[in-house]
Parts: C-alpha cells; structure tokens; sequence
C-alpha cells in the first residue's frame, strides 16, 4: 500500500511510512481530498535527509478518525507540479516548502513566502520587498494597516485595495518576528525547557499548544498518564475557551462602539483568568502541564471555588447576550457582515470555529479525540450563515457549553496519581503526530527522531495557519470600516503564525 494510518497522538517507526514517487504521492495525496469534505491536510511538510529533501504529507479522516501518511524523495533543485493546482488546501503548505527548501512548483498560484526564516533557502527574497497583490487603476487606491499595531498584539500588514469605501481585496502578510520556534525544540534539550517552549508558541493558547506538546512527547517515549492528568488538561482547555471566547465577545463590543457590553464582558474574563492564578500561579496558565506528570493536581477544594466563580459568572455571562443579541444597532453590524461560504472555507481549508461557522464541521474533539472528550461525548457547535454573528453565536454557545462540562467534571474529581511517569528516551527512528482541539481550532505537533532517539524535526501548525486567509475573504465587498470587526471575529494569531 502506499500510505499507512495512525490515529492521534500514536507514534510509528519512519520506515513504516510508504516512500512513493512524486506524481503517485501528488495523486494520492489530492485524491484523499476529492468529493470529500470529511478529510483534510492536517500537515504537510520536508526535512533534509542525505542529499535529498522528505516531504511527508498527513490526511485527516475526520469520519473514521484516522490520519493517513506519506512519504516522498525530493530534491532541492526539483521544480515540481503543484498540489495547490488541484486543491487549494494545500496552498501554505507549499509555500513553505519552497521557502524553506528552494523547491519550486511549476503551476502554484500564489508562490510568496510564508515568513521569512531566518533559514530561509533564498535569502534576497525579503520582507521589505514582498510583492503585494496589485491593480492598476485611477478609480481604486490602496490602504496599508501595520505593520506596527496600534494595539498590543504582534506585527501583521494588512493591504487594502478598495473602490471608495468598498473592500476589493486583502492581502496579509506576516512574518516580522520569526522567532525560530521550532528549531529551539531542537536545540534545547531539557524537558523543561521545551515545555517552556511549547508555552511560549501563542500566549492565548497555553493549554492548548503544551497538551500537544506533552501528547508528542508521551507518546514518542511510550508513557501512559494517569487519569487526574488527563483531567487537569481537559478541564483546563475548557476554561482557557471559555476566557478568551468572553474576552472576544467584550473586543467585538468594543468594534461596534458597544460600550456596555465591551466593559461586562472584559469583566467577566476576568475571574476565569484568576482562577487559573489561583489553580497554578499563572493566569494564562504557564506552568500547569506538562509531560506524564500534574504539577498542580486538582483537588475538591478548587473544584468549590470554580463552582463559586461560575455560579456569579454564568447569570451575567447570559443576561449581558441577551442584552446583545436583542439590540438592532449591534444586530445590524453582525449579520450579513464578513460572509465566508461554505464552498470558500472547504476550498482553503479552515479549521475550528473558521469553519464551523458554515456548517463545515471540524472539531479534533469528536473527530480525532483525544484526553476525556471520549467520556464527553462532545458536539460540536455549528453555525452556517458565515458571517460576523455566526463566529459571535459559536462563542456565546460554546461558552456555555465549556460551563456545563466544566461542572459535570467537577463533580468528580480524580484522586491523584503517586506514581509519576519515569521517562526513557524517546524512541529512535519514529514519527508522531498529535492533534488538539484549542479554542480557535485544530492544533498539530508532529516529531521525528533520528537513530539516536534525538529530535531532528518538530512542526508545530497552529489554526491560523489555515484561517488567516478566510479572513481575507470574509472582508471582500464589505466597507473597510467593518474590518475591525471582521478581523477581532476571527481573533486570530500572529504568533502562532510567525513561528
């Protein structure tokens, strides 16, 4: 056969993994996503071996939870067909592969690089002269956004060309700040500090990025954790959703000029973020997981004072909707507003809440699940208009939904493990793969190791690496004074793009 299967967080050797030619792992590859909406491109990326370049391509079935894996022998000087031709999934994929390795494609639409390593194969190639997308015309003109932020949040240049006040294309790059993320996990080699690491990827998604790094790093050294671990990281996860999902309806209030509900709703984040100060001595949640052990168990003490905290936040976390949701002027600004149809978030192959919000369901939750969401049973929330109100209705909803599995949790909380994991080194000549679902959507680490069991690749996607051009998308045709709120929506990442 020439793919395998794995499911989440398994590990296998390399050598299981089919090596093809490329026109058969081009064809196999586009095909697995062919009339089928079900699958889609979880990573797809290379690594120097010998004089050659490995590409290894990873498909999700998100109906039989399975991902399938391939492999091909390239070399840098290769000038290849593009998988983007035939699917646009795999579009950023590919830029990053010619950024990083020089491999061109003969027929990619959009060949640009992605950002800017430092490693980059071709160093001319700057960002002080990115080629922007252009139309010659006397009627349209040109407003650029960044890339210094008047915000707090990381560097990003937005490129409008618009008619009047009407948006006609967007262009966003990134890249200012490529932080060599990945290759430190390479080069640090105590656990700690690539936990550290692993936190350190996008500030919002703490939990989110360090579970999968701790799932790589179990599983690459064949560790079973206990039951109050897997707990601990459930329960955190839901709480980090539920705080930044509060804090982004209090910023998309805060775009249309919504005075009341920008100040409840930063409020009410406040108390969630606490709590995990109180939890772990962190309020974005550093510190608190780590691999095959629970620095910070959970007890019945904590799960009194959650249950104290959500009983004051649950009555106005959904008086302050209703107050929202009832209100024209805030209605009028929602609806209709950055449409992104279901056709367009297949296309480009969103993941999490960019895509469910046009009834394209994906969710690492129920599809690839992984710590207690087996025990959850969770659905998904979806939506299907696309559009502003559609992204601020799966955020009130999974709020909600966040609580009442935060509760049902507490009621019974694990008794602590005594028996720390012990760690051997991690298994030689393997590749492993884990998925997570944070609050903006689907997280993937994936490892290799070399003959000694020492890391020779780790490649983190964080969710916005497929979101950020459906944003692009959602603000055509509308007013450019909507982006702001187009843009706080989404809320996605910089950092986690500018790896």
């Amino acid at each position: 056969m020439n793919y395998t299967t794995i499911v989440n967080k398994q590990t296998i050797s390399v050598a299981e993994i089919p090596e093809v030619g490329y026109y058969e792992f081009f064809g196999l590859n586009t095909g697995f996503l062919t009339g089928a909406p079900e699958r889609h491109c979880v990573n797809y990326f290379g690594y120097p071996v010998d004089s050659h370049i490995k590409l290894i391509c990873c498909i999700a079935d998100d109906q039989t939870h399975q991902i399938y894996l391939s492999s091909c022998l390239v070399k840098a000087s290769d000038t290849l067909d593009s998988f983007t031709a035939k699917n646009f999934n795999f579009e950023k994929f590919e830029r990053e592969i010619c950024e990083n390795f020089g491999i061109n494609y003969t027929d990619h639409p959009w060949l640009k690089p992605v950002r800017y390593a430092h490693n980059r194969a071709d160093q001319s190639k700057t960002i002080a002269n990115y080629p922007f997308f252009s139309i010659e015309s006397d009627e349209l003109h040109e407003v650029g956004v960044g890339p210094i932020h008047a915000g707090i949040i990381e560097p990003g240049h937005f490129r409008f060309i618009c008619n009047g006040e009407q948006i006609l294309h967007l262009e966003i790059q990134l890249g200012y700040q490529h932080r060599g993320i990945e290759q430190q996990f390479l080069e640090k080699k105590k656990l700690l500090q690539r936990s550290t690491i692993a936190e350190s990827i996008a500030g919002d998604t703490v939990v989110g990025h360090t579970t999968a790094f701790s799932q790589v790093w179990e599983s690459i050294c064949g560790i079973q954790v206990s039951h109050d671990i897997e707990f601990s990281r459930t329960l955190a996860l839901e709480l980090e959703r539920m705080a930044v999902h509060t804090g982004d309806l209090s910023a998309v209030c805060t775009d249309i000029a919504y005075q009341l509900g920008s100040s409840v709703f930063g409020r009410l984040r406040t108390p969630i973020i606490n709590f995990m100060q109180e939890w772990c001595g962190n309020r974005l949640s550093k510190g608190l997981i780590r691999p095959g052990r629970n620095p910070f168990p959970f007890s019945p003490e904590l799960a009194n004072r959650l249950t104290g905290v959500l009983d004051i936040y649950e009555p106005h976390f959904l008086e302050m909707n209703v107050q929202l949701f009832q209100l024209p002027s805030a209605l009028s600004r929602f609806e209709r507003t950055g449409v992104v149809s279901y056709d367009d978030v297949l296309s480009v192959g969103t993941v999490g809440m960019a895509a469910r919000m046009s009834g394209l369901n994906r969710d690492i939750r129920s599809s690839h699940p992984f710590g207690l969401y087996p025990e959850i049973a969770h659905e998904p929330i979806i939506k299907h208009h696309g559009d502003v109100y559609s992204r601020v209705q799966i955020r009130k909803a999974e709020v909600k939904q966040s609580m009442q599995y935060i509760r049902n949790l507490i009621q019974n909380v694990p008794e602590v493990s005594e028996n720390e994991a012990s760690f051997e080194s991690p298994k030689p000549n393997s590749f492993t793969l884990s998925l997570v679902e944070g609050w903006r959507g689907e997280i993937c680490h994936c490892t290799i190791t070399d003959s000694q069991g020492e890391l020779i690749l780790y490649k983190v996607k964080d969710p916005s690496f497929h979101n950020w051009l459906a944003l692009a998308l959602a603000v055509r045709n509308n007013e450019i004074s909507d982006f702001p709120i187009c843009n706080k929506s989404f809320n996605l990442s910089y950092s986690g793009h500018d790896l």
